[in-house]
């Protein structure tokens, strides 16, 4: 039975929407501090339909206005979820570590967006964009592997850095 190409276009919409949502569930199933049960219902209803449904509302959720305007209070929590996603990672082999060393300066860059676009203002989130900042400063504009390898521990050390800050302000993040 071969399966047409628009049900396989379909599915690999669909089976990184899935992913997505069970990574913001804690590990027995409930949505995360500050998730939405209905949210998450809705997402695990939407992969269940189907992937043209999948495909559809990931579509959609693309083309709506707020997919380019200013990030909402929630962006904060889930741009440092995305950071904390690499703790537990790391440089086991080189393919693995050039996906590891980019993921974790992309995850930087993101949340250092959402705190500067956060509600609250930029000045409540002082050190991880000074952080940040001085990091971006170091690495410079050369997002190579060899690059980022050799800012290794910078990188690490910021994302732990703001680990830390972050864990000590969790109304920031909750």
């Amino acid at each position: 039975m071969r399966i047409p190409r628009r049900v396989r276009a379909a599915a690999l919409v669909a089976l990184p929407a899935a992913l997505l949502i069970a990574c913001s569930a804690t590990d027995d199933g409930a949505p995360r501090a500050g998730g939405s049960t209905t949210a998450a219902g809705a997402g695990t209803a939407t992969v269940a339909a189907g992937p043209e449904r999948a495909a559809a509302a990931a579509t959609e959720e693309a083309a709506s206005p707020a997919a380019g305007s200013t990030p909402s209070p929630k962006k904060v929590r889930d741009a440092f979820a995305g950071l904390q996603a690499t703790l537990d990672d790391g440089c086991t082999s080189e393919g693995q570590c050039a996906y590891f060393l980019g993921r974790v300066y992309d995850e930087l860059e993101r949340l250092d967006r959402a705190m500067k676009a956060d509600p609250k203002g930029p000045g409540h989130f002082p050190e991880p964009i000074e952080w940040i900042a001085g990091l971006r400063t170091t690495i410079g504009p050369d997002r190579s592997y060899p690059n980022l390898k050799a800012h290794q521990g910078e990188l690490v050390g910021t994302r732990d850095r703001i680990d830390t800050w972050m864990q000590d302000h969790p109304d920031d993040y909750r």
